[in-house]
């Protein structure tokens, strides 16, 4: 069946991770991580994805804004600021302002203008991505926001994935799911949707059962994967 709706994930994916650590760091009153904000950024990911897949092994749900601050604490204290009050309020609050990657604004556009469905399904908490699609300005070509707290479960367990048929009345066959994160392009697939895995940093395919049906650099031909 041809595509007809379109799903993104949220963070790392519309959504610039770093950019928090990246803005902090050129602040003068924290200048202090202009020579590590990178390692930063990244313990802090890394720490936040694998406390979101050990919280649904064990059945230990809570909102992602915790896992963040979980997360970042963690990082913080990895690189010498476990004490930096100061430094941690301001990454997160930097968090719930992230910007959408240069390419999306126009990518959407594109989409809807085509009749496509557009939604984000995420891990997110919902006031986290609504401040998210608010600070980049995004709402008006995305259809939904659909979050995990709908069923109080990370991803990639399927009943995640089983929000975007039940939301729009399609099947799993009309969907593109796109990810920056391999893992969850991965799951998707063997859920049994079309899948889109955007690796921007040219990393290896994770080693699981299934493939992204597509590698892609970024998000520019998400329309053109899509059938416009």
């Amino acid at each position: 069946m041809a595509v007809t709706t379109c799903i993104f994930d949220a963070y790392g994916t519309l959504f610039d991770v770093s950019a928090a650590a990246r803005q902090a760091a050129g602040e003068p009153e924290f200048a202090r991580i202009a020579g590590c904000w990178q390692a930063i950024a990244e313990h802090w990911r890394q720490k936040q994805l694998q406390y979101t897949w050990l919280r649904a092994v064990t059945d230990a749900h809570t909102d992602f804004w915790t896992v963040t601050g979980e997360g970042l604490e963690w990082a913080l204290e990895r690189n010498g600021f476990g004490d930096d009050q100061e430094l941690y309020d301001r990454l997160m609050a930097l968090y719930r302002e992230l910007q959408a990657y240069p390419e999306v604004p126009d990518m959407l556009r594109a989409l809807k203008a085509g009749g496509m469905n557009t939604a984000i399904l995420s891990n997110g908490a919902p006031d986290m991505l609504a401040a998210a699609v608010a600070s980049a300005g995004i709402g008006e070509v995305l259809d939904d926001t659909l979050s995990v707290e709908s069923v109080g479960v990370f991803k990639p367990d399927a009943r995640v994935y089983d929000m975007v048929c039940r939301r729009f009345g399609c099947d799993t066959s009309e969907v593109l799911f796109v990810s920056s994160n391999g893992w969850d392009a991965g799951c998707a697939t063997g859920y049994g949707f079309t899948t889109a895995w955007v690796n921007r940093a040219g990393e290896p395919v994770d080693r699981l059962p299934w493939r992204p049906a597509h590698i892609i650099p970024d998000l520019t031909g998400i329309p053109a994967l899509a059938g416009l």
